[in-house]
């Protein structure tokens, strides 16, 4: 199995150029031949054999990237089970029943429910990420292991 940790530099952009952000991650695991969570799994894979100092850019369609937009992750939720001070664009996590957490922005407050978006921002949006290595090496079995008991997601952006 072909596994590294990187630490890279990544100017996030859209498919028309605009700057969507940029961010320094450090120790992101790129693991190959595995089952990859489906979000970003386009740029797991094209990381994959990266070299200090190397620099690629990499083209995402939507659904190799955060998949596309899907309004059925749209959901109406009692008003007064969010914080008093919620406002319409900010982002709230909730836990189900069952304890899963999830995130939603918040589209629009209604008398007694809430309209909420479980999608990811750049949810149907192709991206290109400019990714600079600033740091290679093979991952260790330990962090191999640990990472396949992960549930979460290290979310990029």
């Amino acid at each position: 199995m072909n596994a590294q940790v990187i630490s890279f530099n990544c100017i996030l952009k859209n498919k028309a150029g605009k700057l969507i952000s940029s961010s320094y991650n450090r120790e992101v695991l790129t693991i190959s031949g595995v089952n990859t969570v489906a979000m970003l799994s386009g740029l797991n894979r094209n990381l994959q054999n990266l070299k200090k100092g190397e620099k690629r850019n990499i083209s995402l369609l939507a659904e190799e990237a955060y998949g596309f937009y899907d309004p059925k992750k749209i959901i109406l939720f009692p008003r007064r089970k969010l914080p008093k001070n919620a406002r319409q664009g900010e982002c709230i996590t909730i836990v189900s029943k069952t304890g899963v957490e999830r995130t939603y922005r918040i589209l629009d407050l209604h008398s007694d429910l809430a309209s909420l978006d479980g999608n990811h921002p750049l949810a149907g949006q192709d991206l290109i990420f400019e990714i600079e290595a600033l740091d290679a090496r093979d991952a260790t079995v330990q962090e191999i292991e640990e990472s396949m008991n992960t549930v979460s997601v290290q979310v990029l952006h």
